[in-house]
């Protein structure tokens, strides 16, 4: 009476023991960044009109080509960030008048509207840190290659603008907590810049 009943546990058992395990795909995984501690410096430039707090662990050249072209004055450096393989490129231009101004602001909307191509969203923010620095920032959502774009005025004599790459693909995934990590650090440098007599 027993023996159909144990024959049916174990051949039951025996055919669960041979049926091969299911194979789950792992998720998908980034590498684990360290993020520094962060400190920062005042960056002058003695022929340039302004000055900013940089954190200590980027390196601020100054840029000398555009376009295959001498840049238009000495006051366009770019900022690295060899840690996170990014840098922020940024221009600066004396403003002579108000059409000039005019068309460096829509230069600056314009360049970052050019990323709606790819991006999901684009938030602008109006930029007064109180020192007659005025401006706005754009953060780009999505797999655009710039994430971050601003432009700096003080309505009168100066026009800076600065755009973030990273020199690699943009995988918005991968590259979300780096970006949210160096927005800080855009945001303390534009609460931190200043404009400079010459």
């Amino acid at each position: 009476m027993y023996k159909p009943i144990l024959a049916c546990v174990l051949s039951s058992i025996f055919l669960t023991a041979c049926e091969e395990p299911a194979i789950i795909p792992k998720p998908r995984t980034y590498p684990r960044v360290e993020f520094p501690a962060r400190q920062y410096q005042t960056f002058v430039h003695s022929d340039c009109s302004y000055k900013f707090e940089t954190p200590n662990y980027s390196i601020v050249e100054q840029d000398s080509v555009f376009f295959n072209e001498k840049a238009p004055n000495n006051c366009w450096i770019n900022i690295k960030y060899p840690i996170f393989n990014g840098q922020l490129y940024c221009s600066y231009y004396p403003v002579r008048n108000r059409e000039e101004l005019d068309k460096f602001i829509t230069d600056g909307h314009t360049i970052a509207n050019k990323h709606t191509i790819k991006a999901d969203y684009i938030e602008e923010l109006l930029i007064d840190n109180g020192h007659s620095v005025y401006g706005t920032l754009f953060n780009i959502e999505g797999p655009a290659a710039s994430g971050i774009q601003f432009y700096l005025t003080d309505s009168t004599r100066h026009f800076f603008k600065a755009s973030l790459y990273f020199n690699e693909t943009v995988n918005p995934d991968s590259i979300a907590p780096v970006l949210e990590f160096m927005k800080h650090d855009i945001n303390h440098m534009l609460k931190t810049f200043r404009w400079e007599a010459k």
